[in-house]
């Protein structure tokens, strides 16, 4: 694998980024249900900020920012690259682009088996998000990153 780059999304690039979200072994199982029908648009990525970690012009993982109100609404690393860190510099990387926006903190409602993982990359977990029948049957756990001031995203 070659170097790894964080770019900003293309509209064009939605299918391949829903590919890559309901190819997640992570959404089989019971929690296949919440991804069920599941598109990233093309209207997406132009209406908020969604950024790809490619190498070799393949894309290895994404993610999408809310920023009205801030919350980081989809983060996904495809399970061949899982453990090379692009997780991680994808959240570095948001929480540069929240900064750049004046963003002070940004929800993010996590996918049960990910909240170790968004702790270790500085999430702190400040509730529980109820079931939400029928798509959603588990509690998900209720974080928030706090932006570093000053940090910028590259």
């Amino acid at each position: 694998m070659g170097t790894i780059t964080i770019v900003e999304a293309m509209p064009r690039d939605a299918d391949a980024l829903t590919d890559l979200m309901h190819g997640s072994e992570a959404y089989q199982g019971e929690y296949a249900s919440i991804l069920d029908g599941y598109r990233v648009t093309a209207s997406y990525v132009e209406q908020h900020p969604t950024f790809v970690a490619v190498s070799d012009g393949q894309i290895l993982g994404f993610y999408g920012l809310i920023t009205e109100p801030a919350q980081l609404d989809m983060l996904f690393v495809a399970d061949a690259a899982q453990g090379l860190g692009i997780g991680a510099r994808l959240v570095t990387h948001m929480l540069g682009q929240a900064a750049d926006r004046g963003i002070t903190s940004v929800r993010v409602v996590s996918h049960p088996p990910a909240v170790g993982f968004y702790r270790r990359v500085g999430a702190r977990q400040v509730g529980t998000v109820p079931p939400r029948p029928p798509k959603v049957t588990w509690s998900r756990p209720d974080l928030v990153f706090d932006v570093p001031a000053g940090k910028t995203g590259a």
